[in-house]
């Protein structure tokens, strides 16, 4: 699915405090944060319960999380006024461009 497409669909699915404003720019970023976290909480267990082995089941559970992490990510990009292709894109370019200049290890944004 195209993200712009996912992301026109979320808004039928936006229900939360503040939309359009700044509480719902807040919102959606503790969301993202969130399920990022749930993301690395899941992958923690994988190292420690599952001796590193990356089962179906888990693999599914990281699956729906991954979508709630879409969900905000759509999200956040509308209440900023982004269109999530054309943050993808710049992400890309920025990277393409890092790597062509032999700088896309390191740290720091203006490499």
């Amino acid at each position: 699915m195209d993200m712009n497409a996912y992301a026109e669909q979320t808004r039928k699915t936006a229900l939360y405090p503040g939309r359009g404003e700044t509480i719902g720019l807040l919102y959606t970023t503790l969301g993202l944060a969130g399920e990022a976290g749930e993301i690395a909480n899941k992958v923690k267990k994988i190292i420690r319960d599952d001796n590193m082995e990356l089962t179906e089941k888990k693999r599914q559970e990281l699956k729906g999380e991954l979508g709630d992490l879409f969900w905000y990510l759509a999200r956040t990009c509308e209440e900023v006024g982004l269109n999530p292709s054309e943050v993808m894109q710049m992400n890309l370019d920025k990277l393409f461009d890092r790597k062509e200049r032999g700088v896309i290890q390191g740290s720091g944004d203006d490499r």
